[in-house]
């Protein structure tokens, strides 16, 4: 077979994601052909459908050169799916069962897929959806100085130094003798929450009252640290129209997981007990 490999121009042309639903839904009817090869034609839209997936697989990082390795890819599997059927594989029995799983995944999610597009989440339902977003949001942030150095006995030291000074200077020790890069800046981490720090650092911290400064060197893989809590507060949650996407989201995917149970408990299943009972193992004597 010839024929001349399309440029990325007429692909991005070619393959552009439909704006809005109804044009979804009018490509979803197009008959418009993307090739027609050795007399079989191929549909547009089963190319949409397989550069979607490689998108998928990309987190939608386009581009006219991954365009241009999917069309090739495309054409390439165009021809050996044609060479397998003159070689009749579809008889093969793992080639058969492979063909039903894919169709059964595909009907699959585009069942859940339907589900989900007819969940509408109430006011009522979002509303109380954030509720417990708070609820288990809430965290304490904290701001905090820290001095971080590549010996304990150096840190056990500045801590002595801090001690003598009743805590003052903290600001101008850091300054002066700390390595890591808030040095110039009196060692201000800013405000932070522990889901940023390591361990043992965020540890040290959740245990120290606003104006102290921990007593002991508190050691990570950094090195030493000398830390100095100046303030905490609550961290402040978003807002429900910020959270209103990742909310409707949620709730979706609840309705969609009941939607399933319901399916499952109505369906009527008889299991091949000899197949899927578990059995253990035979024991050594």
């Amino acid at each position: 077979m010839k024929h001349r490999f399309i440029t990325a121009s007429l692909l991005a042309a070619v393959i552009s994601v439909p704006a809005c639903a109804q044009e979804a839904q009018e490509a979803s009817n197009d008959e418009t052909l993307i090739a027609t090869v050795n007399g079989q034609p191929y549909r547009l839209d089963l190319f949409r459908a397989y550069y979607g997936e490689i998108l998928a697989q990309r987190n939608g990082q386009d581009s006219p050169q991954l365009q241009e390795q999917a069309f090739n890819e495309f054409m390439n599997m165009i021809v050996a799916s044609q060479e397998g059927e003159k070689r009749d594989v579809t008889n093969n029995a793992e080639v058969q069962a492979a063909l039903a799983l894919q169709r059964m995944m595909v009907l699959s999610a585009a069942a859940l897929q339907s589900i989900g597009a007819e969940t509408n989440p109430s006011e009522a339902e979002l509303k109380q959806a954030y509720d417990e977003l708070v609820a288990q949001s809430q965290r304490t942030e904290y701001k905090a100085r820290h001095i971080l150095l590549d010996d304990k006995d150096k840190a056990q030291a500045l801590i002595e130094q801090l001690d003598a000074a009743n805590g003052e200077g903290f600001a101008t020790l850091a300054e002066e003798n700390s390595l890591g890069p808030t040095a110039e800046k009196g060692g201000d981490l800013g405000w932070f929450d522990s889901r940023r720090m390591v361990k043992p650092f965020a540890d040290a911290v959740a245990e120290m009252e606003p104006g102290s400064y921990s007593k002991q060197p508190v050691q990570t893989q950094f090195g030493w640290h000398v830390i100095l809590l100046e303030e905490t507060r609550a961290a402040e949650p978003p807002s429900l129209e910020q959270a209103k996407p990742q909310l409707e989201a949620l709730l979706r995917q609840r309705k969609v997981a009941e939607a399933l149970a319901e399916l499952r408990n109505n369906a009527d299943v008889q299991l091949n007990e000899e197949v899927v009972t578990v059995k253990e193992a035979p024991t050594e004597e």
